[in-house]
């Protein structure tokens, strides 16, 4: 089985993992669900981590292939479309992200918006394979945090973005609209079902009890020492994982984020004074706790 070459950048005010995947024999690289930076309290954007992506791909002498995103994520603005514009390679995602977007029209009152996928090149099936240079890469539909989520298998690599977290961590939370416990868990049983050497490389790390940003475990870790996995039943993680969810206020960005990656990372156009504005909808999530 290929090798690829993984490295991760940790984006600490976000607590995500932005990938690039790169194939050794030809120097075709993806990158896997890039950071656009935003603070809230100012609505300043920038692009920080994605130009710290471009200078190491560019040391490396990587041409970039593919620009991946595994979902639709709440706690971050995507930077696909500011990368598309800097290197002309496709962005893709899964084909469930048209049920995503169909969600959100109705939060945010979008009549006119089309909720058909087409923000991005390529819509991913189920099963389906593409290739990184001499890679090949294997698309899983892994429903749960999101009904859009998907995972990449790329040779001994899977990238599981919010499915599992480091094996210290547990799982990812299953409340947002469209998501499920036991979507969750039925992709989580498909993930660990991968060699057990398989390397997994988690889309988030909160550095549990204070220590350094973690990303990389394996399926036999995962399986030996997860304690959201470790003899459980599908009934005790659904218990498990809807009590937690049920005290976790929503992600902050939730509400910013998603206007912006359910159109593939593009912000909002201009007014005529040359501002882009956000839409806040109010009471738009009923019965989320507060933070």
């Amino acid at each position: 089985m290929h090798k690829p070459d993984v490295t991760g950048f940790y984006d600490s005010r976000t607590g995500s993992i932005q990938y690039v995947v790169a194939d050794p024999a030809t120097g075709k690289c993806a990158i896997i669900d890039p950071v656009l930076d935003f603070d809230e309290k100012s609505g300043s954007t920038a692009t920080r981590n994605a130009d710290a992506i471009l200078d190491q791909i560019a040391a490396k002498g990587l041409t970039v292939e593919w620009i991946l995103d595994t979902h639709p994520h709440a706690d971050h603005f995507s930077a696909a479309r500011y990368l598309k514009s800097r290197t002309g390679a496709p962005t893709a995602i899964g084909e469930h992200v048209k049920g995503v977007q169909l969600i959100w029209k109705e939060i945010y009152n979008w009549p006119d918006f089309a909720c058909d996928g087409s923000q991005w090149d390529r819509l991913f099936v189920d099963g389906e394979t593409f290739r990184i240079g001499e890679l090949k890469a294997r698309v899983m539909h892994s429903p749960g945090h999101t009904l859009a989520s998907i995972s990449y298998v790329i040779g001994d690599a899977a990238f599981i973005h919010d499915t599992l977290f480091m094996p210290d961590s547990g799982s990812a939370r299953a409340d947002f609209p469209g998501g499920s416990a036991r979507d969750l868990w039925r992709s989580i049983q498909a993930i660990l079902a991968l060699p057990d050497e398989t390397r997994l490389f988690t889309g988030h790390d909160y550095c549990h009890g204070g220590r350094e940003a973690r990303w990389e475990s394996t399926v036999a870790e995962q399986k030996a020492t997860n304690p959201h996995v470790t003899g459980k039943t599908e009934a005790d993680y659904i218990s498990l994982r809807e009590a937690r969810d049920g005290t976790l206020p929503m992600p902050k960005l939730i509400l910013h984020a998603l206007q912006v990656n359910v159109r593939g990372g593009e912000l909002p156009a201009a007014e005529d004074n040359g501002r882009r504005y956000l839409k806040i909808p109010l009471d738009a999530l009923p019965g989320a706790v507060w933070g």
